[in-house]
């Protein structure tokens, strides 16, 4: 069977997308196992389906590299407006995406054409811990003290669609993430597992942060994670409400926004980088 494909990235949280419109996978799960592959697939953080709905001008279905579905991905659901847009299935700068997290508003930013900027109502921040989910009887995480393997760590938990945890630490290149993330991930206190952030503070509008994303491992970028971590800034009186916070991550910066409201604004580029075709 040939599947036709695009990969694309936003600022380096790369994935295969596939047109749904045109083209049926009967096994996302295994078919993102397979493409997500660097050696033997494509190369990806993951497979997202781009699909019609009754409720938005389209449908997101995220996959991660390791088969499992996510909720939400920020970096991805930018692409989406991209792809929309440049294949024609919109002539609209603002349009909906329906997520499993609830519907997405996008406004896109075109220059001769081409999408270059998306920016996303991601929505209110989700601090319940019982709703992220956390097993927590605190009303709030915020800079509490929890025991991974006998080391403690302060962390502020967020959902924006998917959970996230964030803890600040002096100097994030110095973090081994790969040690540490799975344990973050596969903790019990985190039922539906969990995507680790570590931030350092720049300034009272900059933060720079690596995240390791349940599923995939360290990834280059993660947009549901930038705006957890620009939350959980604001939540420890690092940066305020209503000013964009740059959050500084490997593969480049998301503007982020969390107004008085709660919502979260995210702003960043999107990028295609070639189409394709596979046999599976």
């Amino acid at each position: 069977m040939k599947i036709n494909f695009t990969k694309m990235h936003g600022i380096g949280n790369d994935y295969v997308y596939v047109d749904g419109f045109k083209q049926v996978i009967e096994n996302p799960n295994a078919f993102s196992e397979f493409v997500s592959d660097r050696h033997f697939g494509i190369g990806s953080d993951g497979l997202v389906m781009i699909l019609p709905s009754d409720s938005a001008d389209a449908k997101m279905r995220m996959f991660n590299a390791d088969g499992s579905e996510g909720k939400m991905c920020g970096n991805a659901i930018r692409c989406v407006g991209k792809y929309l847009y440049e294949a024609g299935y919109t002539n609209k700068t603002q349009i909906s995406v329906e997520t499993l997290s609830g519907i997405k508003y996008l406004t896109l930013v075109v220059e001769d054409g081409s999408v270059v900027y998306v920016e996303v109502d991601m929505g209110k921040a989700i601090l319940v811990p019982k709703d992220i989910p956390v097993l927590s009887e605190l009303d709030l995480l915020i800079d509490e003290p929890i025991h991974i393997e006998g080391t403690a760590y302060a962390i502020t938990c967020v959902s924006m669609g998917n959970p996230h945890a964030v803890t600040f630490c002096d100097d994030v290149d110095t973090v081994p993430l790969e040690v540490i993330g799975p344990k973050f991930e596969f903790n019990p206190l985190f039922p539906e597992r969990i995507n680790t952030e570590f931030v350092q503070i720049i300034d009272a509008n900059t933060i720079k942060m690596r995240v390791w994303e349940r599923g995939s491992g360290e990834t280059f970028a993660c947009g549901t994670g930038a705006c957890a971590s620009a939350v959980a800034a604001v939540l420890n009186g690092y940066c305020k409400k209503g000013d964009e916070i740059t959050v500084k991550l490997l593969g480049g910066d998301l503007k982020i926004t969390y107004l008085e409201d709660e919502t979260v604004l995210m702003k960043g580029s999107a990028t295609k980088v070639f189409d394709g075709v596979i046999e599976y």
